[in-house]
């Protein structure tokens, strides 16, 4: 009985003290969980601008709209980094590369045509007035050697010194000093020293007189020949064979006229356009191999003879040139030609081309930093096919955009610390 009784009692105590217990709850500590989203108003036209408030854009008075962090930190990518200026920044996943530190033999690829090379260009010109009384020159581009005869002429001047000279001869013999004076004035005009003693010996002045080539070569007529364009040779000149002569037989020609111009077609230039931004490198003798895609298989190794000091008028490359022999006459004027030209040997910082955005004046790329990508500008060097060295602004630690366009909206609007 007695333990029953004390069963009973201890019974009774447990129930107070849960009753107790239930109607006194004892505190519970429970961390107070703040909110995940930290709410903040921003501008729809200007993300910059950030409020804990709701009102309106101090830069163009639209109302503030509420913008929450939650789902960019749910994501692993905090609200500050949401929030940063989207022509600096970019969030993506796009692929990463770093700079890779390498000897590299360097070259230049570049297009351009063969041209005449014209310090092999001479002129025939009138020596004295007078009709063109027989054209021996057909056609243009007609090969002619040097002593050939051209044209035959007829001048009064001519006829009236020779008939001076014949004068002389009859009546004053004695006269040696005007006799070599009267020759010498004709040889002074065009006349050979075959063609004086032929009149002194027939008595009789030439009244058509030969006209020959001092010069070897190919014929160009000057009406549309390069030689009136030779100072602006920075693109091919359009020849056309067809094109009729303006020399004609009987057409009167002034004292100095050209009449013809003479080319040596053995002698060729390759004028090759190249980019400005790899002009740094490029220098005189460096070795140049053009090859020609109407002729596969054809190569030609020369080497880079001169550089023009100019430019051009809306040409936004520099022209250099190629000294060609074309003894055989295989190569074409005008024919287009692709070069790859040999500057050296450069140490340093590469990267592909294509993570790299030229804006003009600075060059960009795509720095990754805390999980996005920071426009970072950079100063490149040397440009070695679809790669370029990047002398300043990068190190081998770094980690950049493999494809920088990719990630550009508008080349425009793209900021880094050094041009804000």
């Amino acid at each position: 009985m007695k333990n029953i009784s004390m069963i009973k009692i201890g019974l009774i105590v447990a129930i107070v003290v849960l009753f107790s217990a239930c109607s006194n709850p004892k505190p519970v500590t429970v961390a107070t969980t703040q909110e995940k989203s930290i709410v903040k108003y921003t501008c729809p036209m200007h993300p910059q601008i950030m409020e804990d408030h709701p009102g309106s854009c101090p830069i163009c008075g639209m109302n503030l709209v509420k913008k929450s962090g939650e789902a960019s930190e749910s994501a692993g990518i905090s609200l500050n980094t949401v929030l940063q200026p989207v022509n600096s920044t970019v969030i993506t996943s796009i692929k990463a590369i770093s700079p890779e530190e390498r000897t590299v033999p360097t070259e230049i690829k570049a297009q351009g045509y063969l041209d005449f090379d014209t310090r092999t260009f001479n002129n025939i010109s009138a020596r004295f007035s007078g009709r063109i009384e027989k054209l021996y020159i057909k056609y243009a581009f007609q090969e002619i050697h040097a002593g050939q005869r051209i044209f035959d002429i007829y001048s009064p001047e001519m006829i009236s010194a020779q008939q001076d000279l014949l004068y002389l001869q009859a009546h004053s013999a004695q006269e040696t000093e005007l006799i070599n004076a009267a020759k010498q004035k004709l040889l002074l005009m065009g006349m050979t020293n075959a063609q004086i003693n032929q009149v002194l010996l027939t008595k009789r002045p030439l009244i058509n007189l030969p006209v020959y080539s001092p010069y070897e070569g190919h014929v160009h007529d000057m009406s549309h020949s390069q030689m009136a364009n030779a100072n602006n040779v920075s693109e091919p000149t359009d020849f056309n064979t067809n094109l009729p002569l303006s020399a004609r037989e009987g057409m009167y020609v002034e004292k100095g006229q050209n009449i013809f111009n003479i080319v040596d077609p053995h002698k060729l230039w390759a004028v090759i356009k190249i980019d400005r931004s790899s002009m740094i490198n490029l220098k005189l003798n460096q070795q140049v191999m053009i090859s020609l895609p109407d002729v596969p298989g054809k190569t030609i190794n020369g080497k880079v003879n001169f550089i023009e000091p100019v430019l051009q008028q809306g040409d936004k490359t520099v022209s250099i040139r190629v000294y060609i022999d074309n003894m055989e006459h295989e190569l074409k004027v005008n024919s287009l030609i692709s070069a790859t030209i040999q500057t050296g040997i450069s140490k340093g910082l590469w990267i592909p081309r294509s993570a790299v955005i030229d804006l003009g004046q600075t060059k960009v790329v795509w720095l990754k930093t805390d999980g996005l990508y920071k426009a970072h500008q950079v100063i490149a060097g040397t440009q070695n096919g679809n790669e370029i060295e990047i002398v300043k602004g990068l190190s081998l630690n770094d980690h950049i955009a493999a494809d920088a366009q990719y990630l550009t909206d508008s080349e425009s609007f793209i900021k880094t610390k050094d041009n804000e």
